[in-house]
């Protein structure tokens, strides 16, 4: 059983990554689709009760978020993965503005202010970064080592 979190800002590409590499096999929660963290963590919770591989399709920006959804993953025998999306602020902004539900230029900036990358010690399995290339796609690479990599 694997629970994923991805952390990111709006716009650097969790959700298309998400469609890419989870889609056939782990249930997504996020508050986008839910629309309420009430909703969210019902449906965290059930995945947890049925033992439902899924993903946090969230910015999960703060260690204390990021505690919070550990802990019941482990509570529940789940191993967590977490995947770190680095993108510059003018870039998330830029591809955020092609989303459906578009962020306001400043929410997406004080995401970027308040983000916290992930760090192993906050109880990871397996930690990534992953980046948008240039052309298109993704490059997942393997965590640099205990300490997160700067945010760009």
């Amino acid at each position: 059983m694997e629970a994923v979190l991805f952390v990111g800002i709006q716009g650097s590409g969790k959700t298309t990554f998400y469609r890419e590499k989870f889609f056939e096999t782990h249930v997504r929660i996020s508050l986008d689709m839910l629309k309420t963290r009430h909703r969210q963590n019902v449906l965290l919770s059930a995945c947890l009760a049925a033992g439902q591989p899924f993903v946090v399709d969230d910015t999960s920006a703060t260690k204390a978020r990021r505690a919070e959804l550990i802990a019941a993953a482990r509570a529940a025998g789940f191993r967590v993965a977490g995947y770190y999306f680095r993108t510059t602020l003018g870039d998330a902004i830029r591809r955020n503005k092609s989303r459906a539900r578009v962020v306001p230029a400043g929410g997406v900036g004080a995401t970027y202010k308040r983000l916290e990358p992930p760090s192993r010690p906050e109880g990871f399995d397996d930690l990534r970064v992953v980046e948008i290339l240039p052309g298109g796609g993704f490059a997942v690479s393997d965590w640099p080592g205990e300490d997160p990599p700067p945010k760009p």
